[in-house]
């Protein structure tokens, strides 16, 4: 067998080829704020979770926040509603700003009735922008799971539904089976 300096070791050759491709999956389908947010920022995840929250306030029941609705938003927006995408980002933007200018810190650091006015002020200033984000909260909220929303089913279980059958099973067909 021929002597060559160069030859690398089966062993050796895996271990390098795995690091190297975990080292490149690492960054795949990472954008916006982070591992888990495709299309928001960290700072639009906070003022988009906070008017979540506004629009469904978690009481003794979960909230937006628990069922993941930012995350449906998110998920969609990279997803069926990219046409939204630019209204999002002008709204959000709108919402901080006014924020600032009037409490001097953005919105999801705000009180609830701080919150709250703010938003008045911005449904009556941007009424579309406020219209589309409540559709969504509430599309989110109550949707199925399998959309990125609704998380764990707290929807579904503080109104008392239960889980829907199977796809492409109707009733019927599921006691014949």
């Amino acid at each position: 067998m021929p002597q060559n300096r160069f030859i690398i070791r089966r062993r050796a050759f895996l271990k390098t080829g795995l690091a190297a491709a975990a080292g490149s999956a690492a960054g795949c389908g990472r954008r916006g704020g982070g591992p888990y947010w495709r299309f928001f920022t960290t700072s639009e995840v906070r003022t988009i979770e906070a008017i979540c929250e506004q629009i469904i306030p978690t009481d003794e029941s979960p909230g937006a926040r628990q069922a993941g609705v930012a995350h449906f938003i998110d998920l969609q927006l990279t997803r069926h509603y990219k046409r939204h995408q630019p209204a999002y980002r002008r709204g959000l933007a709108a919402v901080d700003a006014a924020s600032i200018e009037r409490h001097k810190k953005p919105f999801a650091d705000l009180d609830f009735d701080q919150q709250t006015g703010i938003l008045t002020e911005i449904a009556e200033r941007e009424p579309e922008f406020f219209a589309l984000v409540r559709a969504h909260t509430m599309q989110g909220f109550y949707g199925d799971p399998r959309h990125g929303g609704n998380r764990d089913e707290v929807s579904w279980k503080m109104i008392g539904l239960p889980n829907p059958p199977v796809r492409g099973r109707l009733p019927y067909e599921l006691k014949d089976s």
